[in-house]
């Protein structure tokens, strides 16, 4: 990865990490980088989940890209483990520089490493580009997902 160093999120990540997540049309309707105070008690839910890794990638000191990883046990599929990546984000001046593709395939290691044998992840509809992305790196667009926010 060069200089390219993925490592657990902490505290000092946080604004850099909302800014990522806020830094799109979708991710500004949803996002509230003005108060981190929900993105800290989240961080701080997630560390402590052995189950969750909210992840960096850091280039030069500074935080070009995140995701989610989280490991799910399940009875299906013969009682396999799987993975969920989430909150996939690459700094904007970073997109087209591979950076995406490396944090992926960290994610599909560390599933692999975990002991998963599917690796799922889910991407808003309107997101057309990012759909690409995936297929290129070898995930299928085989389910319909839905949601209901509560």
């Amino acid at each position: 990865m060069g200089d390219l160093e993925i490592r657990p999120a902490v505290a000092d990540d946080v604004p850099a990490i909302v800014a990522m997540l806020a830094d799109d049309a979708l991710g500004a309707q949803r996002e509230s980088p003005d108060d981190l105070t929900p993105y800290l008690a989240a961080l701080e839910r997630l560390s402590g989940d052995p189950n969750q890794q909210l992840v960096v990638a850091v280039r030069s000191g500074q935080v070009v890209g995140t995701l989610q990883l989280t490991v799910i046990p399940g009875l299906s599929r013969r009682g396999s483990t799987r993975a969920l990546i989430e909150g996939v984000r690459v700094r904007t001046d970073e997109r087209g520089s591979g950076l995406g593709t490396q944090i992926i395939e960290w994610a599909v290691d560390e599933s692999r490493r975990q002991g998963c044998r599917l690796v799922e992840l889910t991407s808003d509809a309107s997101r057309t580009d990012a759909h690409r992305f995936y297929e290129r790196l070898g995930f299928t667009a085989s389910h319909v997902g839905f949601k209901l926010a509560l």
